[in-house]
């Protein structure tokens, strides 16, 4: 049959980005030891791209999906899925670059992580809910970026922020908020430091708030909760740069770009802060 797709195009125009987007796909990733082990089975929304050549009419489509498939194990009927970790999808990009005869492919995956918590104080059980993405980038070995694959994982954690500010100014109390804080992290672990994990770097991630969120409180937990924030009241610049510190302190970590979005409780906007670095420069 024609291959329509792989016919010239006399318009010359290169395009950066062609594919597929929010596909949704069950993964399974690998969970510590030092948090039970095992995997998870979670549902990813995922996007896949390739440059295209000026002199290229389109991409081939259905090769995304196969791909993923083939790598993931799900290409047979009732075949069970192969954990994915963040190891693993610099091979699966680079199966997409190959298969598709690219300069460059982009993976990215996005889902909810869960994570076993106990309360502070009763360590009662209770699984607090993550936005995790995976953001791969693999170029052919002399391509303009000169690198063959690039990964980036992204951790987004609810958190509890007190204002100094309120706690100096009233006779009693303190107005506060919940948090978002985020982190896109390139890490380097090679040399037997051993991978950053979804739960390290969310831990690292709510050090940095007045207070970590739980998704289960008994009265004990709420007082600790409650008192801990107090004695620890953070503006969101406080929050940002306390996040900084302790990525710059992690040895896996090469590159980081933060933020933390504070849902002001008294104010009809919110406030926010931004930091991107790169520790290799």
């Amino acid at each position: 049959m024609p291959d329509v797709q792989a016919s010239a195009d006399a318009r010359r125009v290169a395009i950066d980005r062609v594919g597929v987007k929010d596909v949704t796909y069950p993964i399974r990733l690998q969970v510590p030891k030092s948090h039970g082990g095992g995997t998870q089975t979670t549902v990813a929304t995922i996007a896949m791209y390739v440059s295209l050549p000026h002199y290229q009419k389109g991409t081939h489509m259905s090769r995304f999906l196969e791909v993923l498939n083939e790598h993931t194990g799900g290409s047979g009927a009732g075949s069970e899925l192969t954990p994915i970790s963040p190891k693993d999808i610099p091979t699966l990009t680079a199966a997409i670059r190959e298969r598709l005869d690219a300069e460059e492919a982009r993976f990215t995956a996005e889902f909810t992580y869960f994570i076993n918590k106990p309360a502070p104080v009763t360590q009662s059980a209770g699984l607090m809910d993550y936005r995790v993405s995976f953001e791969c980038v693999s170029v052919r070995e002399g391509g303009r970026t000169g690198t063959t694959d690039d990964f980036i994982m992204g951790v987004t954690a609810p958190a509890a922020s007190l204002c100094p500010c309120s706690k100096e100014i009233s006779q009693y109390g303190a107005h506060n908020q919940r948090c978002l804080i985020g982190a896109r992290v390139r890490c380097d672990t090679t040399g037997g430091k051993g991978p950053l994990w979804i739960e390290c770097l969310a831990e690292i991630i709510e050090k940095a708030a007045s207070c970590p969120v739980f998704a289960v409180l008994k009265r004990p937990d709420e007082k600790w909760v409650t008192e801990h924030a107090y004695e620890n009241p953070k503006f969101v610049e406080d929050i940002i740069r306390d996040l900084a510190v302790a990525l710059n302190a992690e040895p896996r970590i090469t590159w980081y770009a933060i933020s933390s979005e504070n849902f002001e409780s008294i104010h009809n906007h919110n406030a926010y802060a931004e930091i991107v670095r790169d520790k290799r420069a």
